[in-house]
Formats: C-alpha cells, sequence, structure tokens
C-alpha cells in the first residue's frame, strides 16, 4: 500500500540576500489542505576533518561566529561560492583559506541537513588525509583573526561533555572520524 506523500508547492520570495532567501513556501498535505511555512533556502557549506600522518590528530581552527558573538573551535568549513559548484572544489578551497593545506585525498563521510526544520542548508562533510601545506588565502576578518589548531580525536568525547565543542558539524565529522580511526 503507497503511503500519500506531501509535495511541495511553491514559494513566495519575501527577502532575498547575498547568500540565502527567505521564503513563505507553500505544501499540500496528504489530504489535499495546504499550509505554509518560513523556509531559508541556502546553497549549503562543505566541511573537512584533516587527519595528520599520525592518524589520530586533527588541525582545526578557532574563529568568531558574529550569529552567536563567541569563539568556535571547528573543523576548517565555508559556504559553496555559487549553486551546482563542485562540494570537492569546495572542500579544497576552505582547506587552503583556512589552515594553507591541500588533501591528496578527500573522501565523504557524511551528507547532513543541519535544521531541516526551518532551512533547506545542506552540508558535506568529508575526511581530508594526505596534507600538503599551500599558501595560505584567508578571506574577511573573521579568518583573518582565526587561530589554527591540533586536536587529538582521543579528547573528542570529553570536549564534547564540557563543552569545549559544540558545533554540529564539528561534533558529527569528529565522531565519524574518531571511530573510524580508533
Amino acid at each position: 500500500m503507497s503511503r500519500p506523500e506531501f509535495r511541495h508547492v511553491s514559494d513566495r520570495e519575501l527577502i532575498a540576500l547575498h547568500r540565502i532567501r527567505v521564503v513563505k513556501a507553500t505544501f499540500e498535505a496528504p489530504d489535499g489542505s495546504s499550509f505554509e511555512r518560513d523556509v531559508i533556502r541556502d546553497m549549503g557549506y562543505v566541511a573537512a576533518v584533516p587527519l595528520l600522518d599520525d592518524g589520530r590528530t586533527v588541525i582545526m581552527v578557532r574563529q568568531y561566529r558574529g550569529p552567536i558573538d563567541q569563539e568556535l573551535l571547528e573543523i576548517p568549513a565555508g559556504l559553496r561560492d555559487e549553486p551546482g559548484e563542485a562540494v570537492e572544489a569546495t572542500a579544497h578551497r576552505e582547506l587552503a583559506e583556512e589552515i594553507g593545506r591541500r588533501a591528496g585525498n578527500l573522501e565523504l563521510l557524511a551528507h547532513v541537513h543541519q535544521a531541516a526544520g526551518i532551512s533547506d542548508e545542506e552540508g558535506w562533510i568529508f575526511l581530508a588525509t594526505d596534507l600538503s601545506e599551500v599558501p595560505q588565502e584567508r578571506q574577511g576578518p573573521e579568518e583573518e583573526a582565526m587561530a589554527v589548531e591540533t586536536l587529538d580525536l582521543h579528547d573528542v568525547p570529553a570536549m564534547i561533555a564540557d563543552g569545549r565543542l559544540t558545533d554540529a558539524k564539528t561534533i558529527i565529522a569528529l565522531l565519524l572520524v574518531r571511530d573510524r580511526v580508533t
């Protein structure tokens, strides 16, 4: 027996900004009724866990995040520059910009939706290995001021528990890599 389906009917744009749009989205329920939701449309982001050759140390960045007015310890990540940009290209760009490294190997760890109740934002999380140094190409005031740090994967659970790691993509990525290499 087939299950009745929901259907996206239309979007009415409320706000268009540089990288996101806010829309009033109309949907049809399985019973034929319609309903609306406020939705943030976004091009998505890409993140990478740069794992050093020792198999347990990752390179992280500590950077200021304006929306929450504090610094966070995160894996390198960034927004896709344009719709349809290859996620691998974004990963390579962000690694070079933020930590001055190039990955000889990128392996997709996860494809995630961080806030599906309000946004269509997608994230692609990679494991980056076989790292080599390249010129750093930091963009914007947050990247200019960021600090590069290393972290031992064995410390991840304690850092989550005591609140030193709070960024969702970083927590997901580090736990996936930790499970894989330990």
